[in-house]
């Protein structure tokens, strides 16, 4: 149950304290290697969330700026989702068959979407069902090859392995043929070393380059995130998605929006798509679709959901995917969002947030860039402004523990920080957690050589 005020940072022992430290120490004895990161940093075992901070074993409380890779839109614990949920678990969980709570699900997303995407298949992971819209992509087109951005993220499956566009991938060989990856408009980190708008968009004539000379000549998508995530919470400018849009013409491709972490309102809009105006062919969603509970799907328009063979009896179904209880979580998370006005809310207290982390460019010479828009925020640390030299890990995990300590949870431990609290958090919480990093950069500035380290 929800207090009737916000719920503030209060660490009231050593982080990670006592309890935590041995349910961590337990799990350590049998879980396997590889798991996120912010995990293992942190050591911290939690026990129950309320909106956007989260308390942990020893009763310490911390403003939430991760919900979980910003997918707890609706924060934790939230009412009405719990007890809807808790509801249909008592009724009917698995399934593939027809349901009132999936027939409300697909209608709400039908009402959401851009355009003419009124279809879905759900899913049940982000790659799956990104694998899912290249399969109708080769299905409509008859083609088979992709292009995707660098700085990409699209899931560790073996389809999308080789979409990847940093080096996380290297070790996994042989990758996948018939993919193709260009620069992404990362105009702060421009691997041209241009200036927007003096730049006239080089990136995408580059990127048609690059696809005539390397590809096979059958590109049957152009899979991007209207703003990347894993990168950095990158944003480009607003008329670079259109260039893609008509470079994806221009190869007869289709164009998959990647909406996994920049849909249901994450960006202060429904879709970040909407920032650029442009309707992809095709959107690929999950994460805070269904505010925790492990859902994904795939958007299309009635015309393409006729081609073969993925519009086939069993083509494109999956043994979770949309099953009753994942269908109430969608349900319920686009009824809050409207009822709670969490649109509005993710573009002023994102607004707000934005402004203070601005200041914080102004403060310190390691702050060297600041963007986001709505609750998708991103900040780089930098050893050197004019070079864009990024800090090292080394001193980003210390920013990172310090602020834990301090009582704020937020993906700070790699230099391009990011920045995305449940769409539920307040001014209060999101002013709190600024001030919280405000007190960690003074304490690195003091305390730390930056530079050096």
């Amino acid at each position: 149950m929800t207090t009737s005020e916000p719920r503030l940072p209060n660490v009231r022992t050593p982080v990670p304290g006592p309890k935590s430290r041995e349910i961590f120490e337990q799990e350590q004895r049998l879980i396997a290697p590889g798991r996120q990161r912010i995990s293992s940093l942190a050591g911290v075992a939690f026990d129950h969330g309320e909106g956007a901070t989260l308390t942990d074993a020893d009763g310490n409380t911390y403003v939430d700026f991760f919900a979980g890779v910003a997918v707890a839109s609706l924060g934790h614990a939230h009412p009405q989702f719990t007890s809807a949920l808790e509801r249909q678990a008592r009724r009917l969980i698995v399934g593939t068959f027809a349901s009132a709570g999936r027939a409300e699900a697909l209608r709400l997303l039908a009402e959401a979407a851009p355009g003419r995407l009124k279809r879905a298949h759900l899913y049940s992971g982000g790659a799956e069902a990104v694998e899912a819209a290249l399969r109708l992509a080769r299905s409509v087109t008859k083609k088979h090859e992709v292009v995707s951005f660098w700085g990409g993220f699209h899931g560790k499956t073996g389809g999308v392995l080789g979409l990847i566009g940093d080096e996380s991938k290297q070790g996994y060989g042989p990758l996948s043929a018939g993919r193709y990856q260009v620069p992404y408009a990362d105009c702060y980190r421009c691997p041209f070393k241009m200036k927007y708008p003096q730049c006239g968009l080089f990136c995408v004539d580059f990127a048609r380059a690059q696809i005539k000379n390397s590809s096979a000549g059958a590109i049957a998508a152009i899979l991007v995130e209207p703003m990347q995530g894993t990168a950095g919470n990158v944003v480009p400018p607003d008329d670079w998605l259109p260039a893609v849009k008509s470079l994806a013409k221009e190869l007869d491709a289709l164009l998959i929006a990647d909406e996994m972490i920049t849909g249901f309102a994450r960006t202060g809009k429904w879709w970040g798509v909407e920032h650029s105006g442009v309707e992809p062919d095709v959107m690929t969603v999950g994460k805070g679709m269904g505010s925790g509970f492990p859902v994904s799907g795939v958007m299309l328009s009635d015309e393409l959901g006729k081609a073969e063979p993925f519009g086939k009896p069993s083509a494109s179904s999956s043994s979770y995917g949309g099953n009753p209880l994942a269908a109430v979580a969608v349900a319920e998370t686009i009824k809050a969002i409207n009822a709670e006005k969490l649109v509005e809310n993710s573009r002023k207290v994102g607004a707000l947030l934005l402004g203070r982390l601005l200041d914080l460019k102004e403060k310190y010479e390691f702050v060297g860039d600041v963007r986001g828009r709505g609750l998708f925020i991103g900040m780089d640390l930098v050893r050197d402004e004019k070079t864009g030299e990024l800090l090292s890990r080394k001193v980003t995990e210390v920013i990172f523990k310090e602020a834990l300590k301090r009582g704020l949870l937020a993906m700070s431990y790699f230099p391009r920080v990011r920045i995305n609290p449940p769409l539920v958090i307040t001014a209060a919480q999101a002013e709190a957690g600024a001030a919280i990093l405000d007190e960690v950069f003074a304490w690195v500035r003091d305390n730390v050589d930056w530079r050096a380290a």
